[in-house]
């Protein structure tokens, strides 16, 4: 039986990967730096602060660590709050868990302040008994270090939690905690979509059928 679920947060939670590439164009224009078509997939399961690392070395930024998490989280915080929609189903799904004694939590390699920031906006911040970055474990994605540690904090073995990724080194990291993984729909993750049907225990476009067809119960 699922007794937690666990949501990465952008692109499973919340539709926000295309916001990310319009904050890269403009954080590295700012440097006159043009955006590597391949900058995503390089810094993919990255933690917030492993992302940082990676741009000061690769685009050789003469900002340090914090002031560049600041300046993202500063683009990003206006953008969360205002433009960045729920994924299908999701707000019914957390009342579904809720009504039936199903717990919840976020395991995210974004930052608190933006994670907590988006689910506040969407009122949705009572559902969640721990929110876990990347940044709080020794490992980001696909090590399943931060899986681990919000099945900790819930109090709810790996056995019985059940996972929502959009892109391959999260579902990675779900199933190396050895819990069950949905892969999540997302325009962005589309290319990756036959390997994550291919390494995930089910697909959704639609949080709202998980409720009809049993996935919930573990079936």
């Amino acid at each position: 039986m699922t007794e937690a679920v666990i949501f990465d947060l952008d692109g499973s939670l919340v539709d926000s990967m295309w916001m990310w590439r319009a904050i890269d164009i403009e954080y590295l224009g700012r440097f006159g730096i043009e955006l590597p078509e391949n900058l995503q997939a390089c810094i993919e399961g990255m933690s917030f602060s492993e992302t940082a690392a990676y741009f000061k070395e690769r685009f050789r930024l003469p900002d340090d660590l914090d002031t560049i998490k600041a300046d993202w989280n500063r683009m990003a915080w206006d953008k969360y709050a205002r433009e960045v929609p729920l994924k299908e189903g999701a707000a019914e799904l957390l009342r579904y868990c809720a009504a039936h004694g199903i717990k919840a939590g976020i395991a995210t390699s974004n930052s608190r302040e933006l994670a907590e920031n988006v689910i506040g906006a969407h009122g949705l911040t009572q559902y969640f008994g721990c929110i876990m970055t990347s940044c709080d474990v020794a490992k980001g994605k696909p090590a399943p270090d931060v899986y681990l540690a919000v099945a900790g904090a819930l109090g709810v073995q790996p056995e019985h939690c059940l996972v929502f990724e959009d892109i391959v080194p999260g579902i990675l990291a779900g199933k190396a905690a050895g819990m069950r993984v949905c892969a999540v729909y997302d325009r962005y993750s589309e290319p990756q979509d036959d390997e994550k049907r291919r390494l995930a225990d089910y697909y959704t476009y639609d949080f709202k059928e998980l409720m009809e067809d049993g996935i919930l119960a573990g079936h």
